[in-house]
């Protein structure tokens, strides 16, 4: 699981949970709240083909776009993942929708870093469905995250800004 997001939440419903990031910042960060909160989460500050073991359960978010080889990736993600286990993945999709959002306006505003994306390493979904085959995973469905002047983020059928997927390990 991602050093951030749902560590903390998982680790409060009784599941063993390792958070990783490649940020030993972020971790610190991470371990710190975590350890207020009198949450054992086993913290580490590696890239995800550093991790040794396999998870029922990992779950990658917003980092697909931001890696060097997203073969190499999403292979390291399926070699963490116990045979039948569950990927939960988000990426942005690979569209001008996403880049205006993502990078024009979220990063433009200071939302997020600028410099943080580089659109030429967005993901859409058929190919991502693609890097996970070729890893042995396969994709059983594809959830939206859209975004609404009245509703602001959320789940949708609509891929075009973002997407969630999940993927069952088949070895």
């Amino acid at each position: 699981c991602g050093a951030g997001l749902l560590t903390e939440p998982l680790a409060r419903l009784g599941a063993k949970v390792n958070g990783v990031d490649a940020a030993p910042e972020l971790i610190e960060a991470a371990r710190d709240h975590a350890e207020r909160q009198g949450l054992e989460i086993d913290y580490r500050a590696a890239a995800i083909e550093e991790v040794g073991g396999q998870f029922d359960l990992v779950i990658s978010l917003e980092v697909s776009e931001l890696v060097a080889d997203p073969q190499a990736f999403a292979a390291a993600l399926a070699g963490r993942l116990a045979p039948g286990g569950l990927l939960i993945l988000s990426t942005p999709n690979a569209t001008g929708w996403s880049k205006l959002l993502t990078i024009t306006l979220a990063e433009g505003l200071g939302r997020i870093p600028k410099g943080t994306h580089d659109f030429d390493t967005f993901i859409a979904p058929d190919r991502m469905r693609v890097l996970l085959e070729n890893s042995g995973l396969k994709c059983c469905d594809f959830e939206g995250i859209a975004w609404s002047p009245t509703r602001g983020l959320h789940l949708s059928d609509n891929l075009s800004l973002n997407y969630l997927l999940a993927a069952v390990h088949c070895d």
